[in-house]
């Protein structure tokens, strides 16, 4: 009888429909049933010898929550036929798997929590760059504890606590170029690992052990079974600074292992993460998938697919739109389909970008909040985004040939390649937000959700001119890492970009880079924060609130959340200094004593904090006690 690799998680969830990835280790049907009665069966499907399904899982009731079990059969068996139950697995000590549905149009939720409805609540948990090595809870991790496993661990010690509605993984998964030492061995017992591509993945199959080291965390396998999840790439799901530059590219295309990497890479991301982003009737639509289910085995159809979408970015949408009643997420993929010709560099080509205004302009007025999944923040530190815009000129000769030399080092070494680094895209995406957020049909508010750059901060823009501005609130939201660390110079360094002088010294870059005055000025209202962490932004009728938690490790070796930060974000632009509201209650974090922003919530009286993870008047409470 087959067995269970990898999964379930659970994926794409509406009103009535859901589904279901799984990795089994031969082929099989695979069958969801639920609690409800409700369910669903598909045939697995094969990518070089592993056996893949996602099942569509259909008749759910809206606004309900129901148990699901994983049942296995043999491929053709008949329906009443031997299936065996795979998961939850035997002698399992964590709450049952469920999947909660969105109430249906036009209805609010029957318990007021939990809803996936604009009358209800809306409560999404997001960050990125998780480095799956040591387990969170060893006393040895190299980067400390994991902010994704200890939410987990807090939820399943915990049944009755909410939890999130969505899980939002903003880029950097998995870490193809620096993998841990478990993951090195693997890979010398396949290949000399003192040749290229050395201690790094080298093709699919090498992916797929990312994703098991990652996904098979026992804390992260459960949260993933039990609340959907949205993700898409970064840089380091291949490699760092993935098309960062025309140069860059050629670079990397003249060596020997490139190609075999970029197309595993992106074979191993259709299968364990894209896929999972779509609703079955996006499934159903999508020629590619319904080959690889037809042919059994889909390898070569698979491989053509990532080989010509390497070549030709075009021809595959790796971007995606989902609604949660009055909430709009639009994910845009900041990666794959940049132009990178020095004359006409962009982050998105030009059918991406009209893809991108229509999926939020599309039906304006149909929400009251609207996200903006980029990987890479929008709104940068000052000095950061003034470097970015000045090395992007000087690397297109504004300064002559010997200054471009000079600064394509720069941009590689620098890692200079964020919105900043392309002005042209960064104002169409200034302006789209500004659209989207203007006029009687405006959301309350607009947040462009990002990560990357690990570390944690609020930041606010203002329109410059006299002409119009948006009326809703509109917030960068960066939340990073979820499992990884930063240097101290590092962490010297953002906090520099963020201040006066910092600023001062971006303004010198910009007038020798002779560049325009971008549309928006900003400044940060929260951060910077700087450790493992998930934000949590909970969203009721035209209400928001943001949270952000961080994993600490105390005396006892015990792993926690601690509340580092919370915020009310409705209201008008501009207006930091109203008074803001408590979150919903029951958001996860184990703390006593709650960190909070000090000014807004005052600390709690007789607080012996002696740390503060910001420079921005953050109360933080580095334990629970008093």
């Amino acid at each position: 009888m087959a067995g269970l690799r990898l999964g379930p998680l659970l994926r794409y969830v509406d009103a009535d429909s859901a589904t279901v990835w799984v990795e089994t280790d031969r082929p099989c049907d695979v069958t969801i049933r639920c609690g409800d009665g409700a369910g669903g069966t598909e045939r697995t499907w094969q990518v070089a010898g592993h056996h893949y399904a996602l099942v569509p899982v259909t008749g759910l009731t809206p606004g309900s929550e129901t148990p699901y079990q994983v049942l296995l059969s043999e491929p053709g068996a008949p329906a009443d036929g031997d299936r065996e139950k795979v998961w939850p697995p035997p002698g399992g000590h964590f709450p049952e798997s469920t999947i909660r549905t969105l109430p249906a149009s036009g209805e609010g939720s029957p318990n007021g929590e939990g809803s996936l409805n604009g009358e209800g609540s809306l409560s999404i948990a997001f960050g990125s760059c998780r480095w799956s090595a040591t387990p969170s809870r060893a006393a040895h991790d190299p980067v400390g504890p994991d902010a994704l496993d200890t939410l987990a661990a807090t939820l399943a010690a915990a049944p009755g606590r909410r939890r999130p509605d969505v899980l939002l993984l903003l880029g950097d998964q998995v870490y193809a170029d620096q993998t841990s030492e478990a993951t090195a061995r693997v890979l010398a017992d396949r290949r000399d690992v003192t040749e290229p591509p050395w201690k790094q993945v080298a093709d699919y199959a090498e992916y797929t052990h990312l994703y098991y080291e990652s996904w098979l965390d026992p804390e992260v396998r459960w949260l993933l079974s039990t609340v959907p999840s949205c993700m898409i790439f970064d840089d380091h799901d291949v490699i760092d600074d993935w098309n960062t530059s025309a140069a860059w590219v050629a670079r990397m295309r003249a060596t020997s292992w490139w190609h075999e990497r970029i197309v595993g890479g992106l074979m191993s991301y259709w299968v364990h993460q894209h896929l999972g982003n779509l609703s079955p009737a996006e499934l159903a639509a999508d020629e590619l998938y319904g080959r690889v289910r037809a042919a059994g085995d889909g390898t070569d159809l698979v491989r053509e697919f990532a080989t010509e979408a390497e070549a030709r970015p075009e021809c595959a949408r790796w971007s995606y739109r989902r609604d949660f009643g009055r909430v709009r997420l639009v994910m845009i993929d900041t990666r794959a389909t940049r132009v990178l010709d020095e004359g006409s560099r962009a982050m998105l080509d030009k059918a991406e970008g009209e893809w991108l205004r229509q999926a939020v302009l599309d039906g304006r007025g149909d929400y009251d909040h609207l996200l903006l999944g980029s990987s890479l923040p929008w709104l940068m530190p000052h000095l950061i985004h003034a470097a970015e815009g000045w090395n992007a000129a000087l690397c297109a000769g504004e300064r002559g040939p010997r200054w471009a030399r000079i600064s394509e080092f720069l941009r590689q070494r620098a890692d200079l390649e964020h919105w900043a680094a392309f002005p042209a895209s960064f104002t169409a995406l200034t302006e789209l937000i500004a659209e989207a957020g203007s006029g009687p049909d405006a959301p309350a508010t607009v947040c462009v959700l990002s990560g990357d750059v690990h570390h944690a901060y609020v930041a606010e823009p203002h329109w410059r001119g006299t002409g119009p501005r948006p009326t809703s609130r509109v917030l960068q939201l960066t939340c990073s890492p979820v499992h990884n660390s930063i240097p101290g110079s590092l962490q010297a360094g953002f906090r520099f970009g963020w201040s006066r002088t910092g600023r001062r010294l971006g303004t010198l870059l910009a007038r020798h880079g002779r560049l325009d005055r971008p549309p928006v000025k900003w400044r940060r209202t929260g951060g910077p924060w700087f450790g493992n962490q998930l934000m949590t932004l909970t969203l009721a009728g035209r209400t928001a609130h943001l949270v952000l938690d961080q994993a600490h490790r105390d005396g006892s070796d015990d792993v926690r959340l601690v509340r580092v930060w919370r915020d009310g974000l409705s209201g008008t632009e501009g207006d930091a200094s109203r008074p803001t509201s408590d979150p919903p209650p029951d958001t996860p974090s184990d703390t006593a004593c709650t960190p909070v922003r000090c000014g807004v919530f005052p600390g709690p009286p007789g607080c012996r904090s002696g740390g503060c993870g910001s420079d921005d008047g953050a109360h933080v409470c580095p334990s629970p006690h008093l």
